[in-house]
């Protein structure tokens, strides 16, 4: 049964022809890569004399108009820095940031922990839990490393240790 089974495969290793492998260079076959395609120099900036090249006019240089530094937006830019100085003291700065979330006013940024936990008791009692639950998990599971980071890894101010 060897013999048979020797002369059968000793047939098919000559008949079967031997795989070379080449090399697939796509880069070869790809055309020249024309950049700036469909790019349209509007202002004519090349020589020395205007050279249009055809039937267009040319386009010069659009003349300087300097911005309003008058305008409402800029006159009114900081008005509130020193309102805390400058005006009586029952209103604060934090307390007229509109375009600040509510949880986010005052808050100095230099405890990420609180800044968060401050952020989840703000949020818990309103549809963000149920609207965006990763987000809600992503800020409980941050909450909860650092919370262990800062027991574990960090020092306390009172200790002597």
């Amino acid at each position: 049964m060897s013999n048979l089974t020797n002369f059968v495969s000793t047939a098919l290793k000559a008949w079967v022809p031997q795989m070379t492998t080449v090399r697939f260079r796509y880069w070869a076959d790809k055309k020249r890569l024309i950049r700036n395609y469909g790019y349209k120099e509007i202002l004519d900036q090349k020589g020395l004399l205007a050279h249009t090249g055809g039937d267009k006019p040319i386009r010069p240089m659009p003349i300087y108009r300097p911005d309003n530094s008058w305008s409402e937006r800029k006159a009114l830019f900081g008005q509130n820095d020193y309102i805390d100085i400058l005006g009586t003291q029952e209103i604060s700065v934090t307390n007229i940031m509109y375009n600040v979330p509510k949880w986010l006013r005052g808050v100095r940024g230099d405890n990420e922990l609180q800044v968060l936990i401050k952020k989840k008791k703000a949020l818990k009692l309103g549809v963000y839990p149920k609207a965006r639950p990763t987000k809600w998990k992503e800020l409980n599971s941050r909450i909860m490393y650092l919370y262990k980071f800062m027991n574990r890894k960090t020092r306390t101010w009172m200790s002597k240790q």
